[in-house]
């Protein structure tokens, strides 16, 4: 298979790996939370900005690390959607320009299809059809993985991401950014029954409730309430007992619908992806979950969960052994539904 250097910057990190084999070369990962921290979240124009300092370093160190030179490079990919678009533009230039110097093939590469590749990184032996459980900051969906390039949604957050619920609960409890590692943390420490929160379902217009689809706004607004309520009577926070009341509910909601998913499609392998897949109380209860039906259940390390380049070089290194190059003008698009991957590539004559 192809050797990939593939670019990452559609949020807060700066991401640079090279792939060979499903075989991870080099990854370099420059985090920006420091940075953001002050602000409680991600400020666009300063992810931008920390993008350009840092990018020509990182493909420097990558480089290095995989103890290789440009000629063995294949072909350079880079995430083109979805993300912050100026974020985006930064790997997105900078690869094609590359590309254009070393002449060689270039690969667009979406974000979510890299998160989904996140697997086969660590399970070389993974082959469609699975179900993808890709849970993050801005995304929650359970995607039904037909092959490369062809993938149908089957259940998505109607509101707020998990990550996204993570952060703003975090927030109503004063924990700080991001809320995810603190609120799992802390949730090792406390009662998981302390504190009976509602799932949050989503209704259908014939009645009942969606079986895949996922909300997590009602859930937030329940803790804001519940901390209210607590400080209005002088109360401490039990700040233990509600992280874990929170995580407990959040990973019980998606492990019901993934498991659900899976059975009724008939899919054998549920892979995980995206931050939230490091938490340590949806790895419990769904690998639980997935014993009792005879599921596999595929987790990727940590430094695979959040933003990384090693999965969009494993995606990109896919598509390009099927003959999958990208135009160079391909531009950066803040949203794109994965059903439409396959918009990136050339047509094959």
């Amino acid at each position: 298979m192809a050797t990939i250097l593939a670019i990452e910057t559609s949020c807060d990190e700066t991401a640079v790996a090279i792939v060979k084999n499903r075989q991870v070369l080099s990854n370099i990962v420059a985090s920006q939370i420091p940075l953001h921290q002050r602000y409680g979240g991600i400020v666009p124009e300063v992810a931008s900005r920390q993008h350009v300092e840092t990018l020509n370093g990182a493909i420097a160190q990558s480089l290095q690390d995989a103890d290789l030179t440009w000629m063995a490079i294949d072909g350079i990919a880079a995430t083109c959607a979805p993300g912050l678009v100026g974020a985006l533009l930064v790997g997105l230039t900078a690869a094609k320009t590359l590309a254009l110097l070393h002449q060689k093939p270039f690969i667009g590469v979406h974000h979510l299809e890299g998160h989904i590749y996140a697997s086969y990184l660590t399970a070389p032996d993974l082959q469609p059809p699975f179900l993808c459980l890709l849970v993050s900051g801005g995304h929650t969906s359970l995607i039904y993985v037909k092959d490369c390039g062809q993938y149908e949604t089957l259940g998505q957050t109607r509101d707020d991401a998990a990550g996204e619920a993570f952060d703003k609960v975090a927030r109503l409890m004063d924990l700080g950014y991001p809320g995810g590692p603190v609120i799992d943390r802390l949730a090792k420490q406390g009662n998981p029954a302390a504190f009976p929160l509602p799932e949050g379902q989503v209704s259908l217009p014939e009645g009942g409730f969606h079986p895949y689809d996922s909300s997590f706004s009602g859930l937030k607004t329940a803790v804001l309430r519940l901390t209210q309520k607590l400080q209005q009577n002088d109360q401490p926070l039990p700040v233990a007992d509600l992280s874990a009341s929170f995580q407990e509910t959040v990973a019980r909601a998606l492990t019901k619908r993934a498991i659900a998913c899976a059975l009724d499609y008939g899919l054998k392998t549920i892979a995980v992806g995206g931050g939230v897949a490091a938490n340590s109380g949806l790895r419990h209860h769904l690998q639980k979950a997935a014993e009792t039906h005879n599921l596999r259940v595929l987790f990727p390390p940590l430094k695979f969960c959040t933003d990384n380049a090693a999965m969009i070089a494993c995606a990109a290194a896919e598509h390009l052994e099927r003959g999958h190059t990208s135009p160079l003008t391909l531009g950066a698009q803040s949203r794109m539904a994965i059903s439409n991957v396959m918009q990136l590539y050339k047509p094959i004559i």
